[in-house]
């Protein structure tokens, strides 16, 4: 999977909403109990015209869909983990970790960093020059 700014930022709201662990109990939730039955209409024509009839059952396909989606953010989440762990250079991989993985603020980070006087800092001349560097667009 290709590192993007986008992917990043989708990174960063996938763990500040906690979606991962919503979607795996939405699933767990599904499986048990009447969450996952759904209702759907058919036409019976046995007395020769269309009369609808009411089918209840198991809704696979928004569970399979809601499957495909869970895995796709873990796959998106897996990539930028092991993307910002493999930064070389310490400071811009702890910066990365803080911004993205942690969801602290740039004040905040700056004030760990030691540059508290300058908050634009570490993003700036940190992580958007690392980006550029990597032509991360």
């Amino acid at each position: 999977m290709k590192i993007t700014r986008k992917l990043l930022d989708e990174y960063r709201e996938i763990k500040r909403k906690r979606i991962i662990p919503l979607l795996e109990l939405e699933l767990e939730e599904m499986k048990q109990g009447d969450n996952g039955f759904g209702n759907s209409t058919v036409f019976d024509y046995r007395d020769g015209y269309p009369r609808p009839q009411s089918v209840v059952g198991f809704d696979w396909d928004l569970y399979e869909h809601r499957e495909k989606a869970l895995a796709v953010k873990k796959a998106k989440v897996q990539a930028v983990e092991k993307w910002i762990s493999v930064i070389e250079d310490g400071q811009t991989r702890c910066v990365f970790k803080m911004y993205y993985t942690d969801g602290m603020k740039w004040e905040k980070i700056a004030a760990k960093t030691g540059y508290s006087k300058s908050p634009d800092y570490p993003r700036k001349m940190i992580r958007d020059t690392y980006l550029d560097k990597c032509k991360i667009k």
